[in-house]
């Protein structure tokens, strides 16, 4: 077992990365004077990871659209007592996610944190597939679906994405479809679930007021070694510009919703944590509360205060400037950010609002390390990507206004841009 010690000397904090025998990597984050403690069991496994192969499969496999989703379903199914019936005896709550390129099983809890974490390695290590409960699943999940059609936010939202990408699976709900999930059976979820399940494409992360020993004791006694599948996932070349420019629905909405999506070059490891450092930084620079263009559009009634923007992204796969509101005329928001995307190129980022805006940020780093919600998901993803929870925080010491004007090209390329928009309903 190796353990290494992940510091940082501009913050005063460390958190440890144990190499666990049985495949597993840990991330611990000592909280002392803290009450609560957060887990997360997370894969590196999401929507989009429906073509794949091991080193024991040999030929790349298929499956349905949703079957992550799926999967996430069913592992709180249990051949004795009932998941959250053992999490309630322990007092803690218990929650689980699927994104786009991870699924997580989470707990929080401000008492008896390992028996809480007992529970969490061992359901999520003893999966219970039958034709009849996965038969049951069957029709709650297409419930599901069919609650997400029917929201306006989410059907904008993956209409853009369709819209901006021609190929790549992202675009597709991270539940599936009606007609997808049908055609999911216990064989496939067990051939998933032994491929990406495996403790070597894993990771548990853990931040409170723990005992680190505590913790590698209840891992020896729970895991098992696992052995080491060469795993690759394959995903369709995406080419530039998009599949169509602009996206229209109709939903009973009082005013219309849009999505603005900017796709770039996919990329991950430290190349990945400045990429969303500078494009994060140049969205609030761009159309940011305190920014003139969003002071313009609010004064003239063409946004609101709902108005939001974010990057995401899988690191190696996919990469996704946003901006989503409501507006009476989002054609024209549409326009006028473009307007002020070339403006900002030609004439560049303000260097005092630059300066605001990385103060800023690193701000809402120092708070990420009093939240152990927070240090938990920040572990995490920093572990998939290659990275450290510190890493962005070093990298923002470097970035100038210059380099987010710089990266403008490529983050807000209009060809690789397109509006999703959802209107009212007429009478």
């Amino acid at each position: 077992m190796n353990k290494e010690i992940i510091k940082s000397e501009r913050f005063g904090e460390q958190y440890s990365l144990i190499h666990h025998p049985s495949g597993l990597d840990i991330l611990i984050w000592k909280m002392e004077n803290y009450s609560t403690t957060e887990a997360a069991f997370a894969t590196r496994y999401g929507s989009i990871n429906t073509c794949f192969k091991t080193s024991e499969t040999g030929d790349f496999i298929e499956v349905p659209e949703g079957i992550a989703h799926y999967l996430e379903h069913k592992l709180f199914e249990s051949e004795d007592i009932p998941v959250f019936e053992l999490y309630a005896q322990t007092g803690a709550s218990a929650n689980a996610f699927t994104f786009f390129d991870e699924t997580a099983y989470t707990f929080s809890t401000s008492k008896n944190w390992e028996r809480s974490l007992e529970i969490l390695l061992d359901y999520v290590q003893k999966p219970y597939f039958t034709k009849e409960n996965v038969e049951k699943e069957r029709g709650i999940i297409a419930q599901e679906i069919k609650m997400y059609e029917d929201s306006p936010s989410n059907a904008c939202f993956y209409n853009m994405l369709k819209a901006i990408y021609k190929e790549h699976p992202v675009k597709i709900d991270i539940a599936g479809t009606v007609e997808s999930i049908a055609q999911i059976t216990p064989e496939l979820l067990y051939d998933c679930y032994n491929t990406f399940y495996n403790l070597h494409n894993m990771v548990l992360s853990i931040a409170g007021n723990v005992d680190e020993d505590k913790v590698i004791e209840i891992c020896d006694r729970i895991l098992k070694p696992a052995k080491d599948l060469q795993l690759e996932c394959k995903f369709p070349e995406e080419g530039r510009g998009v599949a169509k420019k602009r996206v229209t629905a109709s939903f009973p909405v009082g005013l219309p919703l849009f999505d603005l999506g900017f796709k770039s070059k996919a990329c991950d490891g430290m190349e990945f944590e400045r990429k969303i450092s500078i494009a994060r930084m140049a969205l609030k620079m761009l159309i940011g509360s305190s920014s003139p263009l969003y002071q313009q559009l609010f004064d003239e009634g063409l946004i609101n205060s709902q108005l939001g923007y974010s990057a995401f992204s899988c690191s190696g796969s996919f990469f996704v400037c946003m901006v989503s509101g409501e507006s009476r005329d989002p054609d024209e928001v549409y326009r006028r950010l473009l307007v002020e995307i070339e403006r900002v190129k030609k004439e560049g980022f303000d260097e005092e609002t630059f300066n605001i805006v990385r103060k800023s940020r690193y701000g809402s780093i120092v708070r990420m390390f009093g939240s152990v919600e927070g240090l938990t998901d920040a572990m995490t993803v920093s572990y998939f990507n290659g990275t450290s929870v510190f890493d962005e925080a070093e990298l923002l010491a470097d970035i100038t206004a210059e380099d987010c004007r710089a990266a403008l090209d490529e983050l807000f390329d209009e060809e690789n841009s397109a509006i999703s928009i959802i209107e009212p309903i007429k009478e």
